[in-house]
């Protein structure tokens, strides 16, 4: 397929042009790209907290160190780990684009996403504050500065638009587990309208709190395979219990086609259709046919003239819970009909665990690597697959494909679902 110079509506083409990725298994884009291809997990017993009486005991962590990354310490000890993610990845993102420099200040704009903010740092400073729960009149002079930093999330794209120097427009998207993606969106929609010439897009979450396990251990999400924390992510195997926790984050630069061209900057990849719809349901439940996903996919897909049979790949959420999993393979079916059969989908949620709000932006500078290197990551344990769950779910090993055009798709509580496709740079 040929992309046109504009959308139908007239609106600019725009590209990726920086990738930063914090995630479980590796630091950068290039240990992350390593270890999906190799079709490597990264989960794990979870040592950020002692976990001992949790239901689920598995997650996966993000080998960070701060220091290395060359956060100053009152970075260090100002910013919560969610934000750190963050700072890092937009510092990253902004010197991978090359640039720095050349768009003015006013016209730069940041779109963060985040489902639960600074709750590392929230729930660290409430324990101290109450004596460990003991207190509940609390004195407030124990209350560190920054506390109002840690309970409000949109600081973290604060943080953001203070490292890239942006004095366009700022948000904080929070809409669940598809946050990454909306943020994403969002940065999309002002480039369209013109509020900005470049978006910083992407999102953060380090969720790996006691709170936050004891949250998904109550209504019995996560997985509880904790004797074998490699192999307990498994979508759309027969033989899942749920999905893992993860953390991480990405932040992508985002700018017009032609701007990119004419500066001569790498391509990653053209966004070229983005949309969200909501099932109006349950906070937790998804009705068996996927009518709102596939909804979300059409729209998204019909926004460049994009038909099923340009899908070359499908980025799934495949969370490894049975409700998500047979939930989006009827989405897939009632959105690409029998190109559904035809197109590999994999979820890399099996290797680096589900990061909730940062998963999104996560796994669609996951897409954007797929289309550079002309490579589908696999599902990682995928050994006995679900039956109701019967399309190409690429198992196990990383899959040399020919990719022009890749979708990739989240689903929330609340009943948000999303869609993006994404365009290989060199074809756009």
């Amino acid at each position: 397929m040929t992309t046109p110079a504009t959308l139908r509506n007239g609106r600019p083409r725009v590209a990726i042009t920086g990738l930063g990725v914090v995630a479980p298994g590796g630091i950068g884009v290039k240990a992350f790209w390593d270890l999906l291809t190799s079709g490597r997990t990264a989960t794990r017993s979870i040592s950020l907290f002692d976990a001992t009486g949790f239901r689920s005991r598995v997650a996966a962590e993000c080998d960070f160190y701060p220091e290395e990354e060359g956060l100053s310490p009152q970075e260090i000890r100002r910013l919560d780990r969610a934000a750190q993610f963050g700072l890092v990845c937009v510092r990253d993102a902004i010197a991978d684009s090359g640039v720095a420099g050349l768009v003015p200040p006013e016209r730069i704009g940041v779109s963060i996403g985040s489902a639960v903010g600074c709750t590392m740092r929230l729930e660290d400073e409430y324990v101290v504050l109450s004596n460990g729960g003991e207190k509940w009149l609390v004195d407030p002079a124990y209350l560190v500065p920054h506390a109002y930093d840690y309970m409000v999330p949109s600081t973290i794209a604060a943080e953001a638009a203070r490292a890239a120097g942006a004095e366009g427009p700022v948000a904080l998207i929070s809409t669940g587990c598809t946050a990454g993606l909306d943020s994403i969106g969002h940065g999309l929609r002002l480039l369209y309208e013109n509020s900005a010439d470049l978006v910083i897009a992407g999102a953060a979450d380090a969720p790996l709190s006691p709170i936050t396990a004891a949250c998904f251990d109550a209504i019995k999400a996560t997985s509880p395979d904790n004797d074998d924390p490699e192999h307990a992510s498994r979508p759309f195997d027969l033989n899942r219990h749920g999905f893992v926790l993860g953390e991480g984050a990405a932040v992508l630069v985002l700018e017009r086609l032609d701007d990119a061209r004419a500066r001569g900057a790498r391509i990653y990849g053209e966004i070229v259709g983005f949309a969200s719809r909501s099932n109006a349901f349950h906070m937790t439940g998804l009705k068996p046919d996927g009518r709102e996903m596939a909804e979300a996919i059409t729209v998204a897909m019909a926004q460049n003239g994009v038909a099923p049979e340009d899908i070359d790949y499908i980025n799934a959420h495949g969370s490894g819970t049975k409700q998500n999993d047979r939930h989006e393979t009827a989405a897939f079916k009632r959105s690409l009909g029998q190109r559904a059969y035809e197109v590999p989908v994999s979820s890399i949620k099996s290797m680096i665990g589900h990061s909730l709000g940062a998963i999104g932006s996560i796994e669609v500078a996951a897409c954007a690597l797929a289309l550079t290197h002309q490579v589908v990551p696999p599902t990682a344990n995928l050994h006995t697959p679900d039956p109701e769950c019967d399309l190409d779910y690429v198992p196990l090993t990383a899959r040399d494909q020919e990719l022009d055009m890749v979708l990739s798709v989240g689903s929330g509580f609340g009943g948000f679902q999303s869609a993006m496709v994404v365009a290989r740079g060199s074809a756009a």
